[in-house]
């Protein structure tokens, strides 16, 4: 990692990443969106079995993108190559063959929602805000935002935040489905490890390969889709973990898988 931009810390089979910029509401600029693809790189092949993203400080999860990179942009090119590198990133969270919980402390605007949509499970503390506002910068989003952002909400919702920038507040974003849940402040990092460690006691294949048939049924017909689940499903049931779940569920205990 560069300098103290990005923070790790595992505690039991979760880890945590914390964006930490507070003097800039957390602002994701190119460093920082190197170093994030960096942890989730290393952590894909750690034994953590969660990932947890937040922000540094209850400000701000992150505000957005970093604007005086995004002013210094100084070619067609360049803001190909920043908005490809940034869906890139965000897409390597999608996919993340790991349960990705965002615990949202504050500002959760441009660049910083779209960062939120790529997580599986979205919790947000009661003062956070949401938003597209790239607008009013002239722009629309280019780290995927008009993309995922209609696919959870719906298109109508997401043209209507994107055309005013408007910004919502947890309440209302927990009503129309862009975020789960809405806990006090004070409780939001314990409610996203306690989710996390939730997960983390789940078979890990059975987790990775549900989250990829999720993922891939807003890509592709029912058909298809279904098939791809029954194939899953085969290999699910070809695993340790699926012997001791049934196993551990007859006997009346709890199952300890081991993701073989």
């Amino acid at each position: 990692m560069s300098g103290q931009d990005l923070l790790i810390k595992t505690v039991g089979r979760t880890s945590r990443i914390t964006i930490n910029r507070p003097h800039v509401m957390n602002a994701l600029n190119w460093s920082v969106m190197n170093d994030l693809e960096a942890a989730f790189d290393r952590l894909a092949d750690d034994d953590v079995r969660t990932v947890i993203v937040t922000g540094a400080g209850d400000k701000a999860f992150v505000a957005g993108a970093d604007i005086e990179e995004l002013q210094k942009l100084a070619s067609g090119e360049d803001a190909l190559r920043w908005a490809r590198f940034g869906q890139a990133v965000f897409a390597k969270i999608e996919h993340f063959p790991k349960p990705v919980i965002m615990a949202i402390n504050g500002y959760c605007l441009g660049g910083g929602c779209e960062l939120a949509l790529a997580g599986d499970v979205r919790i947000a503390s009661e003062h956070a805000k949401f938003g597209q506002p790239e607008i009013d910068l002239g722009i629309s989003p280019g780290w995927a935002g008009t993309q995922r952002l209609p696919r959870l909400i719906g298109k109508a919702r997401a043209k209507l935040l994107i055309f005013t920038g408007a910004h919502i507040d947890a309440h209302e974003a927990l009503r129309i489905g862009l975020v789960d849940e809405v806990v006090p402040s004070d409780q939001l990092l314990s409610r996203a490890e306690e989710l996390g460690e939730t997960l983390a006691a789940k078979a890990p294949v059975a987790l990775r390969l549900a989250k990829e048939s999720i993922n891939l049924s807003s890509e592709v017909g029912l058909e298809y889709g279904c098939a791809v689940e029954a194939a899953y499903f085969a290999v699910e049931c070809k695993t340790e973990d699926r012997l001791e779940g049934t196993t551990a569920f007859l006997e009346k205990r709890k199952p300890v898988f081991k993701g073989r």
